[in-house]
């Protein structure tokens, strides 16, 4: 059983949801991004997101395209992403999910990516660009190193198709709320708790729903059909207050905050 796994177990039996924030590595710095992983995590969440930098995003929308523009900017490298990942993740309560394109493990090759990830302490990956049909063998190695393989239904998937996911996915579901692109919203699609009520009758996996959450009355609408609410750019626009002049300790502080409204909402 993975800590994601075990994770979710827990909050099932205590009858609550988790609260994942979403964060890109190396926005402003990795030294910000190691000192806001350890604020979350004394913050209360429950496990954290964390968006390896990209030059061509999936499905982002411009607040957190612009968190990467800046992490790449800033000379992030993959290497030093895990070296900073590892130098925290031991006193850390929340498991560490790589947001992570395809790309970017088939470069390295999976083997090492996920040997390199499980070394520093991650518990699961989420790959945005992998095709449910070409994800089998990434599948395979994951389970063999009991690696949480996080896979991603959205509003248009065929519901066929959506059955065919959630059988080859491990750790949760991440549900797509909306059609588009990340980014806030202050309303999200009326059929929402409809497909999720759907998706809960094909599977017993936890399903996490993102894109669009952006305050307590939303998670608060959503707690009943969902077993947690992920959160990046409501997070990522208040983490780039730092590049914008604000200091990295009030922008920490404002992020720690936010996060602590969400968590009592889910909790």
């Amino acid at each position: 059983m993975s800590a994601i796994d075990e994770l979710f177990q827990k909050l099932r039996s205590e009858n609550k949801q988790a609260f994942m924030p979403f964060i890109t590595a190396g926005d402003p710095s990795l030294e910000f991004t190691a000192e806001v992983l350890k604020q979350l995590d004394a913050a209360g969440c429950h496990l954290v997101e964390l968006g390896i930098p990209y030059s061509d995003p999936i499905a982002d929308g411009p607040t957190i395209q612009a968190s990467y523009t800046r992490a790449l900017n800033a000379g992030t490298k993959l290497d030093a992403i895990f070296d900073t990942v590892s130098g925290v993740s031991g006193d850390l309560r929340m498991p560490i999910i790589t947001m992570v394109s395809y790309a970017i493990v088939f470069r390295m090759g999976i083997d090492a990516y996920l040997d390199r990830a499980i070394a520093a302490g991650v518990s699961g990956l989420i790959v945005p660009d992998m095709p449910v049909d070409e994800s089998a063998e990434l599948a395979a190695k994951c389970a063999a190193k009991d690696v949480s393989l996080i896979q991603l239904i959205t509003p248009t998937t065929p519901r066929d198709r959506a059955i065919e996911i959630a059988n080859t996915t491990t750790g949760f579901i991440y549900y797509v709320s909306i059609t588009g692109i990340t980014g806030e919203r202050t309303e999200l699609p009326a059929e929402l708790t409809e497909n999720l009520k759907w998706l809960r009758e094909q599977t017993e996996l936890p399903i996490c729903v993102g894109f669009g959450i952006s305050g307590p009355d939303q998670v608060a609408a959503l707690k009943p059909y969902c077993d947690g609410l992920i959160v990046g750019s409501a997070i990522v626009r208040r983490i780039a207050a730092a590049s914008e002049g604000s200091s990295a300790d009030d922008s920490i502080a404002d992020v720690v905050a936010f996060s602590k409204t969400m968590v009592a909402a889910v909790e």
